[in-house]
């Protein structure tokens, strides 16, 4: 059994090479996993179920292809398409994980997140993920016209964008005290998320604790992916 995870794929029209990419991922990721995990940010916006653009049911599609030759394909919410629902899995073919997820392989307690859950020092971005999570917001923004939406996602992002270009890089990190919590809380022996864009293997090692964090890597020209079989980690970079 050999498992896959992936995130920050932030697909959209504006970057059909990346789409692109993911497709032909897709079709290898057939044959090599029996596990796909998509740890959030699958899509650099999604404004609702019901989006009809042609970007949108290429991509359902395609994914829901990859699953037909048995390959169980996972998704987990990010930050920026957090609005994928049940509508949206179905279509897919995809199952919805709730973020922590936990699973138990090769006598590994492994954790999945997409990962912005441990950014505890930046107040700014929890106050603003408190807001959009919230049943209110979403039903009053579902309830509004799939241009207006897009509008709404398109102005949000570019404050997004310029907010954190102001922010210290450190702020939008990861938050030590708030790992080494998880791993206290939960003794687990590996967490897998994405969120930072900072691709890398740390060593979380802590009193009655020794265990590993592996951060996924963004997706532009190259795409990043991690492969477990076995005890085997392996975290590759490869061309789109």
């Amino acid at each position: 059994m050999k498992l896959g995870f992936i995130s920050d794929l932030h697909l959209s029209e504006a970057k059909p090479s990346t789409t692109e990419g993911f497709f032909k991922f897709l079709k290898a990721a057939e044959q090599e996993f029996s596990h796909l995990y998509v740890l959030g940010d699958l899509f650099e916006v999604w404004i609702g179920d019901d989006d009809d653009a042609p970007f949108a049911l290429e991509v359902i599609a395609a994914i829901k292809a990859a699953t037909r030759s048995g390959l169980e394909i996972f998704f987990m919410h990010g930050n920026r398409d957090f609005l994928c629902g049940k509508r949206f899995a179905e279509e897919a073919n995809m199952t919805v994980l709730p973020d922590p997820f936990f699973i138990d392989y090769f006598d590994q307690k492994i954790a999945l997140s997409h990962g912005d859950n441990f950014c505890t020092d930046d107040l700014e971005y929890l106050a603003f993920k408190k807001e959009v999570r919230s049943d209110s917001w979403q039903q009053e923004f579902l309830s509004k016209p799939l241009v207006e939406r897009r509008e709404i996602a398109a102005g949000m992002r570019d404050i997004s964008e310029s907010h954190n270009n102001n922010k210290p890089v450190s702020i939008m990190d990861v938050a030590t005290s708030s790992i080494h919590r998880f791993f206290t809380d939960h003794k687990i022996d590996l967490l897998i998320h994405g969120h930072t864009h900072r691709p890398y293997t740390h060593e979380i090692v802590m009193p009655n604790i020794n265990g590993i964090r592996i951060v996924l890597g963004d997706w532009h020209e190259t795409g990043w992916c991690l492969t477990l079989e076995d005890k085997e980690k392996t975290l590759k970079e490869f061309k789109l």
